[in-house]
């Protein structure tokens, strides 16, 4: 079993010995990252749903497409050289790349593809309402979505859908194309060999997973047929939870890349010219919550005067530099669709006089449930003093996030300071999330952000499902910010950060690209001078 022992020499003791190893540089040709990553459940594609699984496998697997780079609102081939679509936007015909091979030796072809999103449905795990909201079923994916030949996929949806929300949800990690013939070969009662798939892999990306020790370290060598051979043979990640361990680590030159540091310790790096720091914002918003079902929140003044209130930007400036920025609309800048304007800023004189017409000259008392980590507990601290000056009396709930989720799901909450990440790069994720509640019962089917907090707003629930079945792309991505433009006039949520990913570099390391989604985080290019 690889161990750190073995991957890198150990030298002379230190004060942190006792965790970790102690040595001059990395070898040549292994990228050495340290992060926190005991977030890991499996690396099976049709089940992967986490962060640092889901960076994994956006390195050893590859999609029919990917967002464009260069046009956030289109996507790019990726094993698609070419597609067409149907003039009643029903049938995806996919002409796939030949070069394109599985560490096997096999090329992947049409039967590939077809045969991993047939899995996906008929597995049905976690991330698998990302093909399944379609309307493919089990009893109707084989025959639905088929290899013609070796290099044709063709996927006909049940229903209409707009184009772009198909194409953006094949680019999730659940659109990874796994070797039909090694997978098969590990299934064990039927399980479509998920059992050995959670931690091993069978894609034809840049690299292959070769081992995954729970709360350890994870290491994926080069895939030996790749299409394009990464500059790196071997990326060996470390669980390391303190940000201070990984900075000792960085400068020791245990570590290539470290990804935690805090707000304070990326402000250290920065001023030193042997290491570099890179960044990108991410799909991930924080937002205060506004529950409808207590009476003091449930008029449109209201929602105006708390988001009037609070200074979003002297939090991003001073609680959370390097980790998030301000950012007010429900698609995170970067998103196709994002609205990048900033209608709200601190107006204490405007808030008191939203709640005067709202019939709360003396303002209320409320409760705001804060997850107790950082840097919620100083966020919720600033927000309940910008509140506190307009006359809204915050008590502050402090929990573990578990049980402010818990709370937040079972809809007995007030205020509410969290997180959202969307789940695939198409708007229609978030949208769907904040704008829809068709049924604000306890038996609804779509329990999600707008049901948690009782919002019930028939228009925009209603421009959510038009702008998912829209045919015409640039009409489709209007409608997204038109939304956007309605949701901050009325809706019961305050959007206020972005959330920005950084990661710390040694000295002669490159080409590390962070994605706005972890599987779109990119090893292949990664360089050591």
């Amino acid at each position: 079993m690889l161990t750190r022992r073995t991957l890198l020499a150990a030298t002379a003791a230190s004060p942190l010995a006792v965790i970790l190893p102690a040595v001059a540089a990395t070898p040549p040709g292994v990228v050495v990252m340290a992060k926190q990553m005991d977030d890991i459940i499996s690396f099976d594609p049709a089940e992967s749903y986490e962060f640092t699984n889901n960076e994994v496998n956006g390195n050893v697997y590859r999609r029919l497409v990917s967002p464009d780079h260069a046009d956030n609102s289109k996507v790019a081939g990726d094993l698609a050289s070419s597609w067409t679509i149907s003039p009643n936007g029903l049938t995806f015909t996919f002409k796939l790349v030949t070069d394109s091979m599985f560490p096997s030796g096999k090329a992947l072809t049409a039967e590939d593809a077809a045969f991993s999103f047939q899995r996906v449905v008929k597995l049905n795990k976690t991330p698998g309402f990302i093909l399944t909201q379609f309307g493919f079923t089990k009893d109707n994916v084989e025959t639905l979505i088929k290899a013609t030949d070796a290099s044709t996929l063709v996927m006909t949806l049940p229903e209409p859908a707009a184009p772009s929300f198909v194409l953006f949800c094949l680019s999730a990690a659940v659109g990874s194309v796994v070797e039909k013939a090694t997978v098969m070969a590990h299934d064990v009662g039927g399980d479509m060999g998920n059992a050995w798939m959670k931690s091993h892999s069978a894609g034809s990306g840049a690299y292959q997973l070769t081992e995954w020790v729970a709360s350890d370290h994870v290491t994926i060598d080069v895939n030996p047929h790749a299409a394009v051979k990464p500059a790196m043979r071997r990326i060996s990640i470390r669980h390391v939870a303190d940000p201070s361990a990984q900075l000792l680590m960085l400068q020791k030159g245990d570590a290539d890349i470290v990804r935690n540091l805090t707000p304070d310790l990326l402000t250290k790096v920065q001023a030193d010219k042997a290491f570099s720091v890179t960044s990108s914002g991410q799909g991930s918003s924080m937002y205060l919550a506004m529950n409808q079902a207590m009476p003091e929140l449930q008029k449109v003044a209201v929602h105006q005067a708390i988001k009037w209130a609070i200074d979003t930007a002297a939090i991003a400036k001073n609680i959370t530099p390097n980790l998030s920025v301000e950012a007010q609309g429900f698609l995170p800048p970067g998103l196709p669709g994002a609205m990048t304007d900033k209608p709200f800023h601190k107006d204490v004189a405007k808030a008191k006089a939203l709640l005067s017409e709202a019939g709360y000259p003396d303002g209320f008392s409320v409760t705001m449930d804060v997850i107790s980590t950082a840097p919620y507990p100083d966020i919720a601290q600033a927000i309940q003093a910008d509140l506190a000056a307009v006359g809204i009396k915050v008590s502050l709930l402090t929990g573990e996030q578990k049980q402010v989720i818990t709370k937040t799901r079972a809809r007995t909450h007030q205020l509410a300071l969290l997180s959202w990440g969307t789940d695939y790069f198409d708007p229609n994720s978030n949208a769907q999330a904040w704008c829809e509640n068709p049924d604000d019962s306890n038996d609804s089917k779509l329990k999600i952000l707008a049901w948690r907090s009782h919002y019930v707003d028939p228009e925009l629930n209603a421009m959510s499902k038009a702008a998912a079945k829209e045919l015409d792309g640039a009409k489709r991505i209007q409608m997204y910010r038109d939304m956007q433009v309605k949701f901050a006039e009325r809706a019961p949520f305050a959007m206020l950060l972005q959330g920005i990913s950084s990661a710390a570099l040694g000295k002669g390391v490159s080409g590390f690209v962070i994605g706005p989604l972890p599987d779109f985080t990119k090893y292949s290019d990664i360089k050591k001078a």
